[in-house]
């Protein structure tokens, strides 16, 4: 089984290789900038903190992202350790530079899918803009190949997850804001 996934996501990487234009490289480039280290949603948080009736909303955003980068980045990709897809490739293949740490799930994807499961439950006309840039973060890690395939998938259901059960505790807890 895990032959067979492997298998897909060398095709998927193969093929992503072939869709790479001068263009399309910096737009990609742009959506993978942004979602370092959650820039865009640190950034987009700034003013729901600061705007009382807003605060909540902005508090549930960054709780949301810390229970993803805790279940993510601290504790599964450090147990599965999978190599990432650009090690696979000569450097003049590479848009970008090799990113240090493992590969699955994809950061930049979970805590995008986390900020949008939070919009999606508290400001829903909201989460059509943050569900574009999510999935243009997730499909830019796809398409610079610092990513597989699969590593997208779990980092959107992982960060959808993490994002639900921040919503979950914001609602049976009763904040200061």
């Amino acid at each position: 089984m895990i032959e067979r996934v492997q298998f897909f996501d060398d095709i998927v990487l193969s093929w992503m290789g072939k869709m790479h234009t001068p263009r399309r490289n910096k737009i990609m480039t742009f959506f993978s900038k942004i979602g370092e280290k959650g820039i865009v949603w640190f950034t987009m948080c700034i003013p729901l903190l600061i705007y009382a009736p807003w605060r909540f909303f902005g508090a549930n955003i960054i709780v949301g992202l810390a229970i993803a980068h805790l279940a993510g980045e601290i504790i599964i990709k450090h147990i599965v350790r999978r190599v990432r897809p650009c090690h696979k490739l000569e450097d003049d293949q590479l848009v970008v530079k090799r990113p240090k740490y493992y590969s699955f799930p994809s950061g930049h994807t979970t805590s995008s899918f986390a900020v949008f499961a939070v919009t999606l439950f508290r400001c829903w006309p909201l989460s059509f803009l943050v569900f574009f840039i999510a999935a243009m973060i997730a499909i830019s890690r796809l398409y610079l190949r610092v990513h597989y395939l699969t590593d997208v998938v779990v980092g959107m259901l992982l960060g959808f997850v993490c994002g639900s059960i921040s919503v979950i505790i914001f609602n049976t807890m009763t904040l200061p804001f």
